[in-house]
């Protein structure tokens, strides 16, 4: 799995790139533990763009459920954007729109989240 990530004003933007499988459930959690866990990060929003990931196991599923948490007690959102069609039905199986904000594309969970960061994805783009 490869993992990208990139701050737009108010929001990060984390890229997990192939399978969220058992072994790399913890990779994906290792990247995010810097994001999770920076003091200074306030209330700034994470999306995850699911675009290039093509599948993701319950132990997957568990990573994202813990960031969620960590993001709620902080009193900051944190969505999931462009699922694959086969990541999409998962998500519906394990009911995990419950869990996470889920929209179609980066762009509409940016507009949703914050016009600053939004404003700095298109002008990056």
């Amino acid at each position: 799995m490869e993992f990208s990530s990139r701050k737009l004003d108010d929001v990060v933007l984390a890229v997990p790139v192939g399978q969220i499988d058992h072994p790399n459930a913890q990779q994906l959690q290792q990247a995010l533990t810097p994001i999770l866990d920076d003091p200074s990060a306030g209330k700034t929003a994470l999306v995850l763009d699911f675009a290039g990931v093509t599948y993701v196991s319950s132990m997957g599923l568990r990573v994202l459920m813990v960031a969620a948490k960590q993001m709620r007690s902080r009193s900051a959102r944190m969505a999931v954007a462009a699922l694959q069609p086969v990541v999409a039905e998962i998500f519906d199986i394990a009911r995990f729109r419950h869990v996470v904000e889920v929209f179609p594309s980066v762009r509409d969970a940016l507009q949703a989240l914050s016009a600053p960061a939004l404003e700095a994805y298109d002008a990056s783009r």
